[in-house]
């Protein structure tokens, strides 16, 4: 054990640190001090385990068995954990169960299977599909058709080179001549653009640089999770965050053997729940990191009806397309259809091949003489209609593939025959595999297994990283969890959830900022602002474009102006950057993979010129005279999220004002203590310490009491006790409260007892508390009961 003392088995709150080389366990351990004088219980830790050289994330993991040199080492990873034990700090960690990194020099296991076959213990480890390409695995790593990198290529005795790749050659075969060489591989070195069609391994997501695991194989879970379980049990670790579950074969069968495993530790998965869905409740975990907590902080400070507002103006000012950012719903299909047939195209190969099999030959005439193309169609269809990640063995496979979305499937198809294939389809996904000594049993469990791994790529690449860089009248509300085409949440659905998460999930992460988030909840509670002013906001884009006329479409200079508008001021490469990355992710006029440099010059022309040259100090100005409002909803933001039924998670730097977008930006270094701590730092240290002083009001048996105002701007101010120790009270929509006359004689009926100001402990507040005194110094305040604590 390193433990100087015991931390607390389940964090009250958590500050995630982003480590690389530049930011390694030594930097974390000094900055311990000043972390835990904020009030946290736990350092959440991004991944720690050995990764590819040089990687500033760690999700590119090459070896299980070794926490990371370039951080420190094991002896590094100890240290930090026994300084964080000495000033009362766990450590939680991120791990990757879903995939390593395709880089066979660092990752033996990789490099073993490369060179034996399917001979290889390591075989089972690696989720290949060794029924195509002849049996070999694609590589996609050349530079351009092989013919044309062939003089690249070189054997260096038992090894293949190619610029900086190394492959290990099958015993036997270093003599032969190049061709004959490469023909008698267990792979096969490829153009990078064949990867697209021709890829026979499971990525994560369309990244080829990553390949999937196979973890429901005990075996490899237990050769890919006995490190961790290590640390975990000498008390290095005290609990886990898990990416990507729903990329597993069995996310239900992982979880509970990670429950026993652990013994129970706090665990937390990184789940995006879908609007109305939830997480299954036969998963043994504390519960999600947090983005549905996300969606509805963000939602209670967006004006809703404002938002339609906006998408009016947004739509007469950028003139989209219905489907390509004109119409939500429209918007993400078309976007599914073309990662389905391009980015994924392998995968639904993958699935037409299993059902055409399991068709060809199932004793049940009724699924017999079933064209591959009617399968494939009926297969695609279906995935697009899903309006979650993905069905769950756990769950109702037919509430996620419903009846409703097999009828609008069908119409894809002109002959009503060949529209059943859309019916056998669903009967495959929907009805149990049956007996597991059938012929057909194992291809049955497989297509199941892989539509669902292929629905939550789908929906993470045409939602997340396609669609909300082309639907874009509120890039606040084009966040991960979001639901762009219904922004804003009522105070009465947000109590509903609240109380919802106390019930069932008391113990379940919160964020409002990750490093995966595309803005930093500080730049979209700025954002926000502009559902309160709609009319505004599209006159100033008049008049700015008026004054600018190289903005290369209408739907990218809305965003950009959007963009500086929620950062403020900052540097041109930033922002510049950003919205490089952002019109390569919408696909629409240049992308990663076919780059168009007239395109792309006109975009870095245009942000030079207009948002970030003098039209953008109109843009500038405007943020300036609505500056309290920003503040009102930064504010608010930070206190909810803080005192929510959950366990908070605070993204480095986040304890202050922080405006990023999306990576590599919002993983810039931060500093520690930071420089100049303002009004949010101390309401940020305010809040976690309060948890600390009094977790009984904020943990697994608290409970959340909505608190209603009373008066003419009611609406405008949400607050809830916990536990009847805890008061929470924010100003929301606060534009449209100023523009109403203020708060005149609303009040907010408080709990029976004396009411201090954490923030300002002179101020004591008792009964029915008139508003406009409670945020006379602030528009968000917390509130602790006299006398106790």
């Amino acid at each position: 054990m390193t433990s100087a003392r015991p931390g607390p088995e389940v964090p009250t709150a958590t500050y995630r640190l982003q480590l690389q080389p530049a930011f390694p366990f030594a930097a974390a351990a000094a900055a311990v001090p000043y972390l835990a004088s904020l009030g946290v219980s736990h350092l959440h830790l991004s991944p720690v385990l050995e990764a590819v050289p040089g990687s500033a994330h760690g999700y590119d993991v090459v070896d299980h068995t070794r926490v990371r040199e370039e951080l420190g080492g094991e002896d590094g990873l100890r240290a930090l954990a026994h300084t964080a034990r000495e000033h009362g700090l766990g450590l939680v960690a991120d791990i990757v169960p879903n995939h390593m990194a395709m880089a066979p020099r660092y990752n033996h296991a990789l490099w073993e299977v490369l060179r034996e076959g399917t001979g290889s213990p390591y075989a089972r480890w690696f989720d290949i599909d060794w029924e195509a390409q002849g049996g070999r695995v694609l590589l996609p790593v050349l530079g351009g058709p092989l013919g044309t990198e062939l003089a690249h290529l070189r054997v260096d005795g038992e090894v293949l080179r190619y610029h900086d790749h190394a492959f290990p050659l099958r015993p036997g075969t270093a003599h032969l001549p190049l061709p004959q060489l490469l023909d008698a591989q267990w792979y096969r070195p490829v153009w990078w653009r064949l990867a697209r069609t021709e890829l026979n391994y499971r990525r994560f997501f369309s990244i080829s640089e990553l390949i999937g695991l196979r973890v429901e194989d005990p075996v490899v879970f237990e050769a890919t999770h006995a490190k961790i379980l290590q640390l975990l049990a000498e008390g290095v670790l005290d609990g886990l965050r898990v990416d990507h579950p729903d990329g597993l074969a069995d996310p239900d069968g992982y979880l509970a053997r990670l429950h026993e495993a652990t013994g129970g530790r706090w665990t937390v998965v990184e789940k995006i729940l879908g609007d109305g869905e939830h997480l299954p409740t036969a998963w043994p975990v504390a519960g999600t990191t947090g983005y549905d907590a996300l969606r509805h902080v963000d939602g209670l400070f967006t004006d809703r009806t404002g938002a339609y507002g906006l998408l009016s103006r947004y739509r007469a000012f950028a003139a989209p397309q219905t489907d390509r950012g004109g119409n939500w719903e429209a918007t993400v299909r078309r976007a599914a259809y073309k990662v389905l047939t391009h980015e994924l195209a392998t995968e639904t190969d993958r699935l037409t091949r299993v059902a055409t099999r399991l068709c060809a030959g199932s004793p049940d005439p009724s699924l017999r003489d079933r064209a591959p193309w009617a399968l494939r169609t009926a297969v695609e269809e279906l995935l697009v209609r899903l309006r979650v990640y993905r069905p769950y063995a756990s769950g109702d496979a037919a509430a996620v593939v419903t009846e409703e979305a097999a009828e609008e499937a069908r119409l894809a198809f002109v002959v009503p025959e060949e529209a059943e294939a859309v019916g056998v389809v669903r009967r495959l996904l929907v009805e149990p595999p049956g007996d597991p000594s059938a012929p057909d049993h194992a291809d049955r469990v497989e297509f199941r297994t892989r539509f669902a791994q292929t629905a939550s790529a789908l929906r993470a690449k045409a939602v997340e990283d396609t669609a909300f860089y082309r639907f874009v009248p509120l890039l606040s509300a084009t966040e991960v969890g979001g639901d762009p085409g219904s922004p804003g949440v009522s105070p009465e659905d947000f109590h509903a959830y609240c109380a919802r998460v106390q019930r069932d999930w008391p113990l379940t992460g919160t964020v409002v900022t990750t490093h995966d988030t595309k803005r930093s909840a500080d730049v979209r509670a700025a954002l926000a602002v502009l559902t309160e002013c709609p009319e505004r906001w599209a006159e100033l884009l008049a008049e700015v474009s008026r004054a600018e006329e190289g903005m290369p479409d209408g739907q990218l200079a809305w965003a950009a102006w959007q963009t500086v508008f929620g950062l403020g001021p900052a540097e041109e490469e930033r922002v510049r950057e950003a919205l490089l990355k952002h019109v390569r992710e919408a696909g629409m006029y240049t992308s990663w993979t076919e780059r168009e440099p007239p395109y792309e010059e006109a975009v870095t022309a245009f942000v030079a010129a207009g948002p970030c040259g003098p039209p953008g100090q109109r843009v500038a100005a405007f943020r300036k005279a609505l500056e309290p409002h920003v503040r009102a909803n930064v504010l608010g933001t930070a206190l909810v999220h803080l005192t929510m039924p959950g366990v908070p998670d605070v993204y480095q730097g986040t304890e202050g004002e922080y405006r990023a977008l999306v990576d590599p930006d919002n993983r810039r270094p931060v500093a520690f203590p930071p420089e100049g701590p303002g009004e949010k730092d101390a309401l940020t240290a305010a809040a976690l310490r309060l948890r600390a002083r009094r977790p009984g009001a904020f943990g697994a048996g608290a409970s959340y009491d909505p608190l209603a105002a009373e008066g003419p701007a009611a609406g405008h101010c949400l607050a809830f006790a916990r536990s009847g120790e805890v008061v929470t009270a924010v100003t929301r929509l606060s534009l449209r409260l100023a523009e109403a006359g203020g708060w005149r004689d609303t009040r907010l009926a408080l709990p029976p007892g004396r009411w201090t100001d954490v923030l300002a402990p002179g101020r004591e507040f008792t009964g029915h508390a008139r508003v406009a005194d409670l945020f006379d110094r602030s528009p968000a305040v917390l509130l602790e009961r006299a006398g106790e604590g």
